[in-house]
């Protein structure tokens, strides 16, 4: 996976990946899209719509998957699509296009890891509450970063968010362990209050049996110290560009100012005006 290094930090980037694999399916020449989903963008099974060839759709979806290890602007809209292998129609596949129209538009984002980032591990969760149209199952985004820099994240269908969250943070943290490394209340970064409540308070805690496993895990693990759960506005949420499309404006901030999901000419041309710390904020 290509990288460029410097003093400030390091860029990974599938620049040529991007262009080859839009080239592969005919959309080098596509008009370009300023997001990977519309927010109309509203799939389900479609059983009435026209049935696509099987081979090449789950072939469009092996390849982008494999970009979302540096591209998690797009790993919403792929993993969303990724649910409809089985059977695609038409309207998937209009929705899969819409992702390399995308890509047309931003080829060359890279991740940005900056040296001067601080050994400070935090992970953000958020869920679209059953927001699944066949089954209304949540869609659960979660991520981690280390200092600034985005070092995991996910999206996808289930029925728990607490669990899949904390079980992330704990690989972290293990992964971690064998550098040197240890953490201890790592904070959790929710914008659902309630959801805090019932993990904080054991007098709420005894009267919401029916989610027990889930929430037993959650707040086994906060009372032992390994995770500290911290509200966070929506706004602020990053976690949010896991679980559905965002308007453009929303989705630029989180893609750029949070994620640090930024080109690499537009990165140089900060580091050169403003200095290291320009990357940091």
């Amino acid at each position: 996976m290509p990288e460029h290094h410097s003093l400030e930090g390091t860029f990974v980037h599938q620049a040529k990946y991007t262009r080859d694999i839009s080239k592969k399916f005919n959309m080098g020449d596509s008009k370009p899209m300023t997001t990977p989903m519309s927010t109309n963008t509203a799939l389900d099974a479609d059983e009435d719509g026209e049935a696509v060839d099987q081979k090449e759709f789950r072939g469009m979806i092996g390849l982008l998957l494999y970009l979302t290890a540096t591209r998690p602007d797009i790993q919403f809209a792929v993993c969303l699509c990724a649910r409809y292998q089985a059977s695609s129609r038409t309207s998937h596949r209009q929705a899969v296009k819409r992702i390399f129209r995308y890509l047309k538009f931003t080829p060359e984002l890279d991740l940005w890891y900056s040296s001067g980032s601080s050994l400070s591990l935090r992970g953000f969760s958020d869920a679209d509450h059953a927001g699944c149209r066949i089954d209304r199952k949540s869609t659960s985004g979660t991520c981690q970063l280390l200092g600034t820099s985005l070092v995991s994240w996910s999206s996808r269908k289930q029925a728990s968010v607490a669990l899949s969250t904390t079980e992330a943070e704990y690989l972290l943290k293990a992964t971690l362990s064998d550098f040197g490394l240890r953490f201890e209340k790592i904070p959790l970064l929710v914008d659902l209050t309630s959801a805090i409540s019932v993990a904080k308070n054991p007098v709420l805690h005894s009267k919401t049996k029916h989610i027990d496993v889930r929430f037993h895990f959650l707040r086994d693990h906060y009372e032992k110290g390994d995770i500290n759960l911290v509200h966070v506005v929506s706004a602020n949420q990053l976690a949010d560009i896991f679980t559905k499309p965002l308007e453009f404006d929303a989705f630029m901030r989180l893609r750029g100012y949070r994620l640090k999901v930024l080109t690499m000419r537009s990165s140089r041309e900060r580091l050169k005006a403003n200095g290291p710390a320009s990357l940091l904020s």
